[in-house]
């Protein structure tokens, strides 16, 4: 069980040091359906679409695995 935690934290540092390539190589947080706003000079972004087919992504890989 230790293993399988050590490798999961791992797996997520990891990707989040990868994250921000991977955002702009996979154009995350532009698909249609994410929203971006702007209030006040800063920008906020719900990426509703991205988060829906990363979880189709992942979903589909714990099903493969």
């Amino acid at each position: 069980m230790l293993k399988w935690l050590i490798v999961l934290v791992a797996a997520v540092f990891i990707v989040g040091l990868l994250q921000p390539r991977l955002a702009r190589l996979l154009q995350l947080g532009r698909l249609p359906g994410d929203l971006r706003l702007r209030l006040r000079g800063k920008d906020y972004v719900f990426p509703f679409a991205s988060a829906v087919l990363l979880s189709l992504v992942a979903g589909l890989i714990g099903w493969l695995l």
